[in-house]
């Protein structure tokens, strides 16, 4: 595509109010960005959605401005990708309201491979980080690992798939150069020199309200499955589902107890007919590349094993070693360690104290 009409098609991208749909309507009503910039006020103002106000911001609009957004991409080495061109995404082309603009920084090879997304709540609980490395970290082993750079659930995928040696795609809800939320400053470098962040939003320009939901749309639709780790009530990661599911993607959810609040969007999910997702073997089965995991462990019902404090006296990293595979009743314990009843009860009640160690009915204890 010829650099005039990239910077036509920039230039329109950043005047207020022209969105994605209006920049296609743009060129499909004048036949090229060029054209729409060059028409006349009274016909930019017949298209249906626009009007006057709208012709009137398209006709102050100047080509040093998307000159200027291709000179700081430059800069930056990163690239745009518009549709239509060989290395967009033919995936995001196929989708409802696709990027008019796709900004991309780091490997756009990742870009052709097959992707999962995974999403998950901010405020994520042991168990779902848990399941979030276990799963990204599997699937990076043959597939794209997909998410919002958000922190949280997205932060772990893409650290676990980085780790695993893998490939992974971050979508943003802000330009290059703005690192959002700043406390990923550290996995915003890595993704850059191992993976690949992609926005449709100009260098510079920071986040919005707006910005994370529109989002949600190319998270889905760079991937052919949705995986949703933990997700509450009104969780975000539920509304990239619902664009997932709109967009004919498979949608898959990780099970959790009915008693977290945090696992509730997925019991929903599930319960409403997604896909559990217990294994990456799951996940590739729906995103069609042959299976084979299941015997490697990856398994989430295999638990990893459980690391006692290291300042524990012996008789409590005693007692640790002994519930770790169950519960053992008080009379157990203290038979096992030979310490005496009162010795056992006392070290109990200090590994208690620190939540390790939780009683049940009939002083049985385990770990917590």
């Amino acid at each position: 595509m010829e650099d005039a009409e990239v910077v036509a098609t920039l230039t329109l991208s950043l005047v207020p109010g022209i969105g994605s749909q209006r920049l296609r309507d743009l060129v499909r009503a004048f036949g090229s960005a060029r054209a729409a910039l060059d028409a006349p006020h009274s016909r930019i103002a017949l298209i249906p959605g626009l009007g006057k106000a709208a012709a009137t911001a398209i006709k102050s609009a100047r080509p040093d401005d998307g000159v200027r957004v291709l000179e700081r991409l430059a800069t930056l080495g990163a690239r745009v990708l518009l549709p239509g061109a060989p290395d967009f995404p033919p995936q995001l082309e196929e989708i409802r309201d696709p990027p008019a603009v796709l900004y991309v920084w780091g490997d756009a090879s990742l870009l052709t491979r097959p992707g999962v997304a995974f999403v998950g709540s901010r405020n994520h609980t042991t168990y779902g980080a848990e399941a979030a490395r276990i799963l990204a970290g599997a699937v990076a082993q043959r597939a794209v690992v997909i998410s919002g750079m958000a922190r949280g659930i997205d932060a772990l995928v893409h650290t676990a798939a980085l780790d695993a040696g893998g490939g992974t795609i971050g979508v943003l809800g802000n330009g290059f150069g703005i690192v959002y939320p700043a406390a990923n400053r550290a996995l915003y470098d890595r993704m850059l020199a191992q993976g690949c962040l992609v926005t449709e939003h100009p260098p510079g320009e920071r986040p919005h309200a707006g910005s994370f939901p529109r989002r949600n749309r190319l998270i889905s639709g760079l991937a052919r499955a949705v995986v949703v780790i933990e997700a509450a009530a009104q969780s975000g990661a539920l509304v990239t589902a619902d664009a997932g599911l709109e967009q004919s993607r498979a949608i898959l959810a990780v099970p959790g107890p009915i008693t977290s609040p945090t696992s509730f969007g997925c019991n929903k999910l599930i319960q409403q007919g997604a896909k559990p997702a217990l294994c990456a073997a799951d996940i590739f089965e729906d995103i069609g590349l042959p299976t084979g995991l299941r015997e490697l462990g990856v398994a989430l019902s295999t638990p990893a094993p459980r690391v006692p404090p290291i300042d524990l006296t012996g008789l409590q990293l005693t007692l640790w070693h002994r519930m770790t595979t169950e519960p053992q009743h008080v009379d157990a314990l203290v038979a096992a360690t030979e310490s005496g009843a009162a010795n056992v009860l006392g070290a109990l009640t200090a590994l208690e104290l620190r939540g390790l160690v939780r009683q049940g009915p009939g002083m049985v204890f385990g770990l917590a």
